[in-house]
């Protein structure tokens, strides 16, 4: 009897381990389908969306019924947030100065542009989304940021593979990249993904040698933030790197016929003062919003970052000390990322202190786009050990900061 009831076991249990094996072939061959390296980045974005969407959520929960809560200078954006989505996954996504991207998607061109103090690639990208989505351009605005954001993440791993020299390291690359301490604003309805995803990707094309891509994705780039064609300076390191920054006549004929499609990173940025100039009568007039609006001239970066160490208040003092850790982080760790890679990270630095104080508050912001800090942490972190520690630090601070944007103290972050 017992015999026969193992056999029928045996029969029964054939066909499961069967169907089991088939089950894990048919995921294998599914992955196998994708092309690399996407599902590690889809992985990542939608890991780390995941998990910041559901602390998010709870976090703005339990602040629920606190009486400071908001307190008087941003209960106008809690309100704006309440008006994009009654969903908070949603609308914690948005703060400040999203909803003036948001204006300037609906803004029709038939009328008088009254509003330049912004770049207009991002919104004007939202444009024509929205009417696929309701006419929602708050929704397509959040769209463009989080495919931006998922574009980044190829082209990081893609140039942390070209740079650090293998697989592992391109992930660790990507890892650090959305453990950066304000990685969160890449979900959210702002600019620093787009414009770090058409960084990247220049500097991926640039490391190929391919130069009119390049040239095109910078016009982009130039278009999309003020900063943007200040790119042409490292990347034209890349192109004298690449030719062992020999010199003389020939050597610099050499650097025009190849790197020419440079001059589209301008190019961009004096697309948007010509706009100014059609639409405001000033190719200045970004200017002059900039320093009506918020007080910003051009000063020695220098001296803003002095000031800031030694003069500003406590949480502007903070704030400083974040740009000078990363001008540390980059010179210290300048042989995993080379020369070019060194002046990009110090412009982003540099350029957004140019500013002035009023910077200051959005310095955490602008720090977001130094992506070679990653890339140092990636060179340094090929110990085991090391790797879980910067990896545990690095989640800690950007959860604390993370908690801030959502504590009703977003003007610390932006």
């Amino acid at each position: 009897m017992d015999r026969w009831r193992a056999l029928a076991d045996e029969r029964l249990r054939a066909p499961l381990a069967g169907r089991g094996r088939a089950l894990r072939g048919g995921v294998a061959r599914a992955s196998a389908r994708v092309p690399e390296p996407w599902g590690f980045v889809v992985a990542v974005f939608l890991g780390t969306k995941l998990v910041l969407s559901l602390v998010g959520v709870l976090a703005w929960s339990s602040f629920d019924g606190i009486p400071w809560a908001p307190p008087p200078d941003e209960t106008m954006m809690r309100q704006q947030q309440g008006a994009i989505s009654s969903h908070r996954s949603v609308s914690l996504w948005f703060a400040w100065d999203s909803f003036l991207y948001d204006h300037l998607a609906q803004l029709p061109l038939t009328e008088p542009w009254r509003d330049f103090g912004f770049p207009l690639l991002y919104p004007f990208l939202a444009r024509p989304l929205a009417p696929l989505l309701g006419g929602d351009t708050a929704l397509a605005l959040l769209l463009v940021a989080n495919v931006a954001f998922l574009l980044m993440l190829y082209f990081a791993h893609r140039l942390g593979e070209r740079l650090l020299g293998d697989d592992a390291s391109a992930r660790r690359f990507v890892r650090y990249l959305v453990l950066l301490p304000t990685a969160f604003l890449f979900h959210a309805a702002l600019t620093e993904s787009l414009f770090l995803c058409l960084a990247l990707a220049a500097f991926h094309y640039a490391e190929q040698r391919r130069w009119l891509v390049v040239g095109i994705v910078g016009y982009f780039l130039g278009l999309s933030r003020s900063v943007g064609f200040f790119v042409v300076v490292p990347l034209a390191l890349v192109l004298l790197r690449q030719q062992h920054y020999r010199l003389g006549p020939r050597a610099l004929w050499g650097y025009v016929r190849t790197g020419w499609p440079l001059v589209l990173l301008p190019a961009g940025w004096l697309t948007f003062m010509a706009f100014c100039k059609w639409q405001g009568g000033d190719w200045f007039a970004y200017k002059h919003a900039q320093e009506r609006g918020w007080g910003i001239r051009v000063q020695n970066p220098l001296g803003v970052l002095w000031q800031g160490l030694t003069g500003a208040e406590s949480r502007d003092a903070l704030r400083v000390w974040f740009a000078v850790a990363v001008l540390a982080i980059l010179v210290a760790g300048v042989r995993h990322i080379g020369l070019p890679y060194l002046v990009y990270g110090v412009m982003m630095v540099l350029v957004p202190l140019s500013m002035g104080p009023p910077v200051y508050k959005s310095l955490l912001r602008y720090l977001l786009a130094a992506f070679p800090v990653a890339l140092v942490f990636a060179g340094w972190a090929r110990r085991a050990t090391l790797d879980v520690w910067l990896t545990a630090l690095l989640a800690l601070v950007q959860g604390a900061l993370f908690v801030t944007w959502l504590a009703y103290w977003t003007h610390f972050i932006i």
